[in-house]
């Protein structure tokens, strides 16, 4: 699969913000962060980011820079369990072979969102009428416009999540201790409602979301457990309190948390989960954060120009408590000599 990905960020949610009807509770606001005192952070490890397809192409050329720590490798669902019950972790044993040779590290994202087609999904789960169709359909924008229409695996209806609960044991039981780390992927999405047919709400997905990060952190002992959270659908500024109670979760179930983008003072992100990072700084687990292909498109809005590699790690790291960092292969500063 292509690493590039079309984040449901600002046109997503700019959009779920519109059907709010202000019936709902009210709820705290984002914290501002005015006024809070950074206390002096390392500076975060740096690793590549790619997908499990392009590591022989895009991770092996890079991997032996000295400033590199590892790889984190996203692998769809489908790759993990081609067949009900029946697993193949190939590909990341060949990859931890790899880099545990030259003494580095190895994150695992497992996959179940995919913002373009095809759909790395089972086959069981899209076609047994036990899962009920067992993906929803997603419209992905983000703020450099539309993107093509994508899938979300139906983690709201307990057979789905049950099947995907099973997967993350199998790879605890095979990779717990052995991995640096094991994310989930962003929790943004935006169900195309008009044409679901999985009973999908906001709600219930957040609550699968949750329920997914607690099985988790019970299985991974060792291993550390990230879940990336930028934005929930149907809310905006934390008024439903979703965003609030997700860091609170995570802090009660030892699971770290990051995201996809370090996009430092743009107003979507800003309003959402970065004031969360900021003021849960040294409380978490693990801060995980990406600077994935989109984010080189997106221009700083203080200076109006594209942002710089210390703009992007001066931002995760101080604002945003960042411990670990994954580049996307085609991130600049990657294809000049370490420094």
């Amino acid at each position: 699969m292509t690493t590039s990905r079309l984040s449901a960020a600002l046109g997503v949610l700019l959009a779920s913000a519109l059907v709010h009807t202000g019936l709902a509770p009210a709820a705290a606001a984002a914290p501002t962060g005015s006024g809070h005192a950074y206390r002096p952070a390392a500076a975060p490890a740096q690793y590549l980011y790619s997908s499990i397809g392009d590591f022989d192409t895009e991770v092996k050329p890079l991997i032996d820079r000295p400033d590199i720590a590892g790889v984190q490798v996203v692998v769809p669902w489908r790759a993990l369990e081609p067949r009900k019950d029946q697993y193949d972790f190939s590909e990341i044993e060949e990859a931890l072979a790899y880099l545990q040779a030259r003494h580095k590290k190895l994150f695992v994202q497992v996959q179940d969102r995919f913002f373009s087609a095809p759909t790395r999904l089972p086959s069981y789960l899209l076609t047994d009428p036990a899962y009920a169709g067992g993906a929803a359909p997603t419209t992905n924008e983000n703020g450099l416009g539309p993107g093509e229409p994508g899938a979300v695996a139906a983690q709201w209806n307990p057979e789905v999540r049950h099947r995907f609960q099973s997967l993350l044991e199998a790879l605890a039981d095979r990779f717990d201790g052995r991995l640096a780390g094991v994310n989930l992927p962003e929790t943004a999405t935006e169900v195309d409602v008009a044409k679901d047919r999985s009973g999908y709400t906001d709600e219930s997905y957040f609550r699968a979301e949750l329920d997914n990060m607690a099985f988790g952190a019970k299985v991974f002992k060792r291993t550390k457990f990230i879940q990336y959270v930028n934005f929930w659908p149907g809310e905006w500024n934390n008024d439903h309190g979703r965003m609030a109670k997700t860091f609170e979760f995570a802090k009660a179930h030892g699971v770290g948390l990051g995201g996809p983008d370090v996009l430092p003072n743009r107003q979507a992100q800003m309003e959402n989960s970065y004031p969360f990072f900021e003021r849960n700084r040294g409380s978490l687990p693990l801060v995980a954060m990406a600077v994935q292909e989109p984010d080189f498109e997106y221009t700083n809005p203080t200076t109006g120009k594209p942002y710089t590699k210390q703009e992007f790690v001066d931002f995760g790291g101080r604002h945003l408590g960042a411990d670990v960092m994954f580049w996307a292969t085609s991130a600049p500063w990657l294809h000049q000599p370490a420094s």
